[in-house]
């Protein structure tokens, strides 16, 4: 999931758009990993897998979930996150992001709250939709979900607005930045109480990104 420098980050990826606005460097995440214009029509689901009633725009859903990767710090980062201890950081309400990882394998095991919707990328990316362009011919990522294959969505270059803070591993820096990003993600209605286990693949090129996540839904 470039779930972020789920993300190798691409050297000279920045450009400056206005006297206060400058895109960062490019990472590879997820999701991120974690490599992060118009996307492409939604892919339909896999026969039994979750539906969703309300999903997030290519923009508003990547936009937000660069802003919270890059909203901590590198040894707080849900990003860097090894066991899982750091899936709650920087969490806010509406939905719950899932990381992938720098490039990788990770276990993760997470607690997740009830009624809440769940998104993540398989692999992903921000920068020139040049780099979106170049990172895309190669992406390709799976999910399974309680043993069910998820069909991801794909978002060629896509034009978004990313908050981030000093000191965390994705951009050059703090700030808000208007870039292009791009990837391939899953947006699930909230899961049921209970335990689930989640396994999250994705590359582009010679970057590859493995999660496994162990799930437990709260109850209300």
């Amino acid at each position: 999931m470039h779930l972020g420098r789920s993300i190798a980050l691409l050297i000279g990826a920045s450009v400056l758009v206005s006297a206060c606005s400058t895109t960062p460097a490019s990472p590879h995440t997820d999701a991120s990993s974690s490599p992060a214009g118009a996307a492409t029509a939604a892919a339909l689901p896999a026969a039994g897998s979750p539906s969703v009633r309300a999903k997030l725009s290519a923009a508003d859903l990547q936009g937000r979930w660069w802003t919270w990767a890059a909203s901590s710090v590198s040894d707080s980062n849900p990003v860097s996150d090894q066991d899982g201890h750091l899936c709650a950081q920087g969490q806010t309400a509406g939905i719950w992001f899932l990381a992938g990882t720098f490039g990788g394998t990770v276990t993760r095991s997470c607690t997740v709250p009830a009624a809440v919707p769940v998104a993540f990328p398989l692999v992903n990316l921000f920068g020139k939709a040049a780099d979106c362009s170049a990172f895309m011919a190669s992406a390709q990522g799976s999910a399974i979900l309680d043993g069910q294959a998820l069909e991801p969505e794909r978002y060629e270059a896509t034009a978004v607005q990313i908050s981030a803070v000093d000191g965390n591993p994705l951009t050059q820096g703090g700030g808000h930045f208007r870039t292009q990003a791009c990837g391939l993600w899953v947006q699930l209605e909230p899961l049921a109480p209970g335990s689930h286990t989640l396994g999250i693949r994705g590359s582009s090129g010679s970057f590859a990104v493995t999660a496994d996540y162990k799930l437990q839904v709260s109850a209300n």
